[in-house]
């Protein structure tokens, strides 16, 4: 019982975020930048590199559950004076929420969300880790998409004034929603002195819950206001769907509703995707961290941060879904032709119909169910991390698209971060500052952790300004057992005592001896309260010490 009221709790929050962010269009990709940087952030760490777990500040982690959504696009502005927030109170649709910019071409990623469900990772010793995540994620993008017919197909009233082109090439319609199932592995491949090199990987499990995709190499469309024609050239598109088949997808379409209905109706598909990635941690003081365990043997302290600078490299998201042909509708339709309104309604009245009128204006409409590929969003990222002093550092990063955006599939915008921040146990304070390659603007965010509870933004200024053309927020929970440093003494650098002057008498046997007749080596660790000094004449209070060449003495200090 309690299980199923869980399983549908879930499932009505991520209808509500879904259904939010598709019909606002208010999700943009991200990634916990101001979080996953710090150095106690549980497992968002590894969602930017799965080598960051190997040696982890922490020996335990539970994920709870965390949401992440926004909006990234070059379409326009947001068109409420007091951000997205207010127009959402205001309650305005797709269809008004931007101010269109005058670019001819836009790209846009509206929606984007991910939640991230119960996951664990567990640090075998500071080598070694392992982690198991579990997630839904989907996304609707809108990439090299002609501004006019966006208007034409998202905005039912929309009426061109006069002629109207539409013209668009290697442009791509993809809305995916898929779960995630993941098995991270790191290790530490090199731990001498002051460096440390980790690599680490994740093999993930894809399934596929629905898709809907329209590419298209070239479309040129011309309509002449006063005439009830389109006339098409040099048409290429390619449709692929499990959610809708060509016949609905010709004559019937669908509403947001039904569309969401259809995504969790669907014959779902099944991949394998996958993260790889290397961590080299530089640590100059890394004796500054050693201490005498219980053993007496020296060991070093894993509980805390040991490096001054970090540097990483990461291929992320590699991989595809493919949806089997038997739940699979496509279809391709290419040539040259002249399309009438009234003409079209009067003789196209079922599929065959569709398909003969077509041809006959000179198109073809070739339909099929075959296997299909669809992309996962794969990116490069690297980043530089600096402990500026104490518990401040300063990260940057940059992280660059790698997918073929003429595939079926999604694709994220390059980006470079900028992210100062506050790092402890306790707490974590950051300020991201990210450069879009995608709308050519700064964004700003911020992230607060407090133990394992976080929320944030990687772009908030559009929460609540205008002008802004993206926005995004995300928060969580997790559950960390820290490791703890080892029981023993500390070992100062200063108590350290260099290797005996074999040139003035010092050899590996030399002793003294005490008054009371106990014996120590003199390349042992000498007492805070001794000094040693080369003299002439030995002190009466003074014992003598026997070398090759020349007499020292111990000094006992009061």
């Amino acid at each position: 019982m309690l299980c199923g009221w869980f399983k549908f709790v879930l499932m009505r929050i991520f209808l509500y975020i879904i259904i939010a962010v598709f019909i606002s269009a208010t999700a943009k990709a991200q990634f916990n930048l101001g979080i996953a940087t710090g150095n106690w952030s549980g497992m968002n760490s590894l969602y930017l590199n799965p080598a960051d777990i190997a040696d982890s500040r922490a020996k335990f982690v539970i994920d709870i559950l965390s949401v992440n959504a926004g909006v990234e696009n070059s379409l326009g502005t947001i068109n409420s004076r007091n951000g997205l927030i207010g127009a959402a109170l205001h309650g305005d649709s797709t269809n008004h929420l931007f101010n269109y910019s005058n670019s001819n071409k836009f790209s846009l990623l509206a929606p984007y969300a991910q939640i991230r469900l119960p996951g664990i990772m567990v640090s075998i010793n500071h080598k070694h880790s392992f982690a198991l995540t579990t997630g839904i994620r989907g996304m609707n993008q809108f990439n090299n998409f002609d501004q006019s017919l966006y208007k034409t197909i998202a905005d039912p009233t929309y009426v061109p004034n006069g002629n109207v082109d539409l013209t668009s090439n290697k442009f791509n319609y993809t809305a995916q929603l898929w779960s995630e199932v993941g098995l991270t592995y790191a290790g530490v491949v090199l731990d001498k002195e002051e460096h440390e090199i980790k690599v680490g990987a994740t093999l993930r499990y894809l399934g596929g819950i629905g898709y809907l995709s329209l590419k298209g190499n070239n479309l040129n469309a011309h309509y002449k206001s006063g005439v009830d024609s389109l006339y098409v050239t040099n048409t290429d598109l390619e449709f692929a769907s499990n959610i809708v088949s060509t016949r609905n997808a010709v004559f019937n379409g669908f509403s947001n509703g039904n569309f969401l209905n259809e995504f969790f109706g669907a014959k779902g598909g099944v991949g394998v995707g996958g993260d790889i990635g290397v961590v080299y941690d530089y640590m100059p003081d890394y004796e500054r961290d050693k201490c005498e365990g219980e053993n007496k043997s020296v060991r070093t302290d894993h509980s805390k941060n040991r490096y001054k600078l970090r540097i990483s490299a990461s291929v992320m998201d590699i991989g595809a879904i493919t949806y089997k042909s038997q739940y699979n509708s496509n279809a391709e339709v290419t040539g040259n032709g002249n399309i009438s309104g009234s003409d079209f309604s009067n003789n196209v009245h079922n599929y065959n119909d569709f398909r003969a009128y077509s041809v006959s204006h000179g198109f073809t409409a070739d339909t099929s169910h075959q296997n299909t590929k669809v992309y996962m969003p794969t990116t490069l990222r690297l980043f530089a991390d600096y402990n500026i002093l104490g518990r401040f550092y300063v990260n940057a990063g940059y992280i660059g698209n790698l997918a073929n955006r003429q595939n079926f599939g999604n694709s994220y915008y390059s980006q470079i971060t900028v992210t100062p921040r506050y790092d402890c146990r306790k707490l974590s304070l950051a300020l991201p500052i990210t450069y879009s390659m995608l709308d050519k603007s700064m964004k700003m965010g911020f992230g607060i952790r407090y133990s394992g509870f976080y929320i944030g933004s990687d772009d908030m200024i559009g929460l609540v300004a205008s002008n802004q053309s993206g926005v995004n927020i995300y928060g969580g929970g997790f559950i960390e057992i820290n490791k703890r440093k080892p029981k023993g003494t500390v070992l100062p650098k200063e108590d350290v005592v260099p290797e005996p002057d074999m040139e003035h008498g010092g050899s590996p046997d030399t002793t003294v001896n005490s008054p009371d007749g106990s014996a120590s080596m003199f390349n042992n660790r000498v007492n805070s309260k001794y000094a040693i000094g080369q003299q002439k004449t030995v002190p009466a209070n003074s014992e003598s010490i026997a070398g090759p060449e020349k007499q020292y003495a111990i000094k006992k200090q009061e």
